[in-house]
């Protein structure tokens, strides 16, 4: 009874192993540099890119491994750099997600030409869909993450190209720059010292931004209460790294001298109407102290077809840093669900 018990017991495993499909093949890890052209740099992949000025090249580092998740980082600035954005590593491969950093054309590591006439919102497009190509990323796996400037990118790159994206995450960024303008005008400049708000605007009016005294006013007064809210003595050090690489001529051609505004290429930029169109599932991340209004952020969310809505109650502009867990928890979740088909 034993030994027929056995050879029917055999039997049926035959033909189970037969009906049944191959194994599949085992999951990528996350340190899995397989099919990876960048393997012998570290990761760092230069771009060449077409411009109306020539060809140049752009510097991008990716981390990790994830078929279906890759978050492209756009820095703001304009003029920035990717440093600050170096938060990231703290969170995103514990999390298993595939990121790039990426120096924007005249950032950093990129190359540095100084024509005037790059600095415009429709080449800097062009330029992320070129990196885009350059990177294999694609619909199945693209996340296009935009802080600040970045995320005035990020919404300009959407509008155009929203047919190669997976998912959108705008960052502490505003759809119109005359909102920004206003809020800063009405709501963030009336709650500061008065007296030394007309200092500051009068060294403005003289352009004399560089004056040491001009920072010495700014810095408590404004950076450490709606950019970063630490003591400046302790930002972290990829904070202030990044901030010494600015591309002056980038930051002021396009977003003006001070941070109380935007008085450059960007004044008049609005796609406030134009939010409906960008139907990908999209992320909105404010922060209660920001230079940019958390409440017309949220109001940003609800016009998108697919929007959602991340605020960091104790963060400012750089909320990466001075709300960090509800930053990264908050962004996890939406890559995630996004990834895992729940938007």
């Amino acid at each position: 009874m034993r030994r027929l018990y056995t050879l029917l017991l055999l039997a049926f495993t035959a033909l189970v192993a037969q009906a049944a499909p191959p194994p599949s093949p085992p999951a990528s890890t996350y340190f899995d540099h397989a099919g990876h052209d960048d393997v012998l740099s570290g990761g760092v992949k230069m771009i060449t890119i077409d411009t109306p000025k020539g060809k140049f090249r752009v510097w991008t580092k990716r981390v990790g491994n994830n078929p279906t998740i890759k978050v492209l980082l756009l820095h703001g600035g304009p003029g920035a750099t990717h440093e600050y954005l170096e938060a990231f590593d703290s969170y995103f491969p514990g999390a298993s997600i595939e990121y790039y950093y990426y120096d924007q054309l005249g950032s950093a590591f990129s190359d540095k030409p100084t024509d005037e006439s790059l600095w415009e919102i429709p080449r800097f497009v062009e330029e992320v869909e070129q990196v885009r190509q350059a990177l294999h990323l694609d619909k199945d796996n693209f996340y296009l993450l935009g802080h600040s400037w970045g995320g005035v990118l990020a919404i300009e790159y959407a509008l155009k190209y929203q047919q190669h994206l997976k998912g959108l995450i705008i960052s502490n960024m505003v759809d119109s720059i005359p909102a920004y303008n206003a809020y800063a005008k009405n709501v963030l400049m009336p709650a500061m010292d008065q007296k030394k708000l007309a200092e500051v605007q009068r060294m403005e009016r003289e352009k004399k931004t560089d004056d040491p005294a001009y920072m010495a006013i700014l810095v408590p007064m404004h950076y450490q209460q709606h950019v970063l809210r630490m003591p400046a003595d302790q930002w972290p050090e990829p904070v202030n790294r990044s901030f010494g690489h600015i591309n002056e001529q980038i930051y002021v051609s396009m977003q003006g001298p001070s941070e109380l505004g935007a008085s450059g290429k960007l004044l008049n930029w609005d796609r406030s109407k134009d939010l409906s169109k960008i139907t990908v599932p999209t992320l909105v991340i404010g922060a209660t102290y920001d230079t940019m209004d958390p409440k017309y952020m949220e109001a940003m969310s609800k016009k998108l077809p697919d929007g959602h809505f991340l605020l960091c109650p104790k963060g400012a502009h750089l909320a990466m840093y001075d709300d960090q867990q509800t930053y990264f928890t908050g962004l996890i979740k939406f890559l995630k669900d996004t990834d895992a088909g729940r938007h």
